[in-house]
C-alpha cells in the first residue's frame, strides 16, 4: 500500500500522524476484503483552506471535518470486483489501484476531540476510516447507509485498538 501524506498550516497534531493514518487505511483495506495494493492520498490542512475546498466541491460555505474524493465507481459499496478490466483504476508506474484523496482539517480534529471527549489520535482516526469507507463506495446519505457505516467504522477502530 502506498499512502501519500502532505501536510499544510502550522498546527500540529499531538500524535505520529504518519503512523495512525497507515495503521487505519491498511486495516479498512483488510477489513473491507480489498483484493490489491492500494494508493491513497492524505491532505491535512487548516480550518480554512478546507473551507475553501467545501465551498468549491461541495458548494457548503464553512469549514468540515473531512473531505473524501473517490476515484472509482462501485457496483456495490465495498465491492472490488470488475476492476482488473478497468486499466484506468490502476497507477501505470505501482500497479496500485488509486482509491483518491483524503482531506482533514487538523484544527477540527483538535476541536471534535475535546468536544467529543476524546483524544486527537481518535478523532482522526475516526475520519480516516470514515473517509476510506467513502472511498470504497459507502454513503452515509440515508439511516440504512449511515447505519452500515458506523458500524464498518467502529470495527475498524477497535480491529486498530483506537477506542474511545
Amino acid at each position: 500500500m502506498n499512502f501519500y501524506l502532505e501536510e499544510e498550516g502550522s498546527v500540529s497534531l499531538p500524535f505520529d500522524t504518519e503512523e495512525t493514518a497507515r495503521a487505519v487505511i491498511e486495516e479498512a483495506l483488510a477489513f473491507e476484503g480489498c483484493p490489491y495494493e492500494a494508493e491513497v492520498n492524505l491532505l491535512l490542512t487548516t480550518d480554512e483552506e478546507i473551507h475553501a475546498m467545501n465551498r468549491e466541491f461541495r458548494r457548503i460555505d464553512a469549514p468540515t471535518d473531512v473531505l473524501s474524493f473517490p476515484l472509482l465507481e462501485y457496483e456495490a459499496p465495498g465491492d472490488f470486483s470488475g476492476f482488473e478490466e478497468k486499466i484506468d483504476a490502476f497507477d501505470p508506474e505501482s500497479g496500485e489501484l488509486m482509491l483518491g484523496d483524503i482531506v482533514i482539517s487538523k484544527d477540527k480534529v483538535l476541536k471534535q476531540a475535546e468536544e467529543y471527549g476524546h483524544s486527537p489520535r481518535r478523532e482522526f482516526a475516526f475520519l480516516i476510516a470514515h473517509s476510506m469507507l467513502h472511498l470504497f463506495g459507502y454513503d452515509h446519505m440515508e439511516d440504512a447507509q449511515r447505519l452500515v457505516m458506523e458500524q464498518k467504522q467502529r470495527e475498524i477502530l477497535e480491529r486498530v485498538g483506537i477506542l474511545r
